[in-house]
């Protein structure tokens, strides 16, 4: 398998579970390696067909070096080659991110979640040689482009993609929330680039671009995977009707939180904390405390995100039977 076909299924993002006391701001050895081992596994057992690490969810931005190194070594041993290993290294300029992208292919993960920079919004001429740069220093790893126009203080243009699918063939998939340009993307890229959805989004990019529709990235992935394995079921099953129902039952479970994230500033505010909090509640993995800085919620965000989590947890409760069924007959049909 390689490039784009390896971005086909369900790719769980995961946070970075800590350890108590892990909110102190002289703490050190914040990471529970037992529950992030347990969790990569889990998924990967439960069907994930990739892990996401150290993105936004993962406090990729405030882990001390040590807990960051601790962090990549934990995760590729724990997938130990099953399924693609996808692991963040965005830090503050290009001489960190070079370090981490060789840690990390050092120690043999299939690709990076690469963002830009974050001090100084980057030109499109400083984006795409930041790039070019992180391929040249980790040639044989993929590059998926974390395309988050609100952190990254950057508008990812079609020309930014053009460019980047002619001159740069280590890019083979982005992570993106949103794409209304889908098909001129696909059509600029000349297919090259897998604009990879979320679980609440790839019906809708399924129904613009179906061939090149056949995976999606999900932080809930780290609340059970089920419901959102259920969405691409779905789609795979080319069911209309089938399609709609997985959507709409994503869609009830996230209605908690639909305002928080349709609030830009907020939800740039408070990612970390919305998604650790309703992970923690849905019971799937123990997340841990949140590092500061971006430990601060207000009790009605905490709410809402808590009672997201449990109408995941119902929901997954209801489609995991079937999941299990299928896959067992899946297997056995083998």
């Amino acid at each position: 398998m390689s490039g784009t076909d390896r971005y086909a299924g369900l790719h769980a993002i995961i946070p970075t579970p800590a350890l108590p006391g892990a909110e102190r701001w002289d703490a050190t050895g914040t990471v529970d390696t037992e529950e992030t081992a347990r969790l990569v596994d889990t998924l990967i057992r439960d069907g994930a067909a990739g892990i996401i690490a150290l993105g936004t969810t993962g406090e990729c931005a405030t882990l001390s070096p040590d807990d960051y190194d601790t962090v990549v070594g934990c995760v590729v041993d724990a997938a130990a080659g099953r399924v693609p290993t996808t692991v963040g290294v965005t830090a503050l300029g290009t001489h960190e991110v070079v370090r981490r992208l060789r840690l990390v292919a050092d120690r043999g993960a299939t690709g990076t979640l690469l963002g830009l920079p974050m001090w100084q919004p980057l030109t499109t001429g400083m984006a795409l040689g930041y790039v070019a740069d992180a391929a040249a220093a980790a040639p044989g790893l993929d590059i998926m482009v974390y395309a988050n126009t609100r952190a990254f203080r950057y508008p990812f243009p079609v020309e930014f993609w053009a460019a980047l699918a002619r001159d740069v063939p280590q890019v083979v998939s982005a992570k993106v929330s949103r794409a209304p340009d889908l098909p001129e993307l696909i059509d600029a890229t000349s297919g090259r680039i897998r604009f990879l959805p979320n679980e609440m989004k790839v019906h809708e990019f399924h129904a613009m671009s179906p061939d090149t529709t056949t995976g999606c990235w999900a932080t809930a992935a780290a609340m059970g995977p089920e419901p959102a394995q259920a969405v691409l079921d779905a789609i795979g099953s080319g069911d209309p009707a089938a399609i709609e129902r997985a959507a709409a039952d994503i869609a009830w479970a996230c209605e908690p939180i639909a305002h928080l994230l349709a609030d830009q500033e907020f939800f740039a505010s408070h990612n970390i904390q919305v998604e650790k909090v309703r992970i923690a509640e849905a019971g799937y993995c123990r997340p841990g405390p949140i590092r500061p800085p971006y430990d601060e919620i207000d009790a009605g965000a905490a709410a809402a995100s808590r009672e997201c989590g449990r109408r995941w947890r119902a929901l997954r409760e209801r489609v995991a039977p079937a999941a299990a069924a299928a896959a067992a007959g899946g297997a056995s049909g083998g």
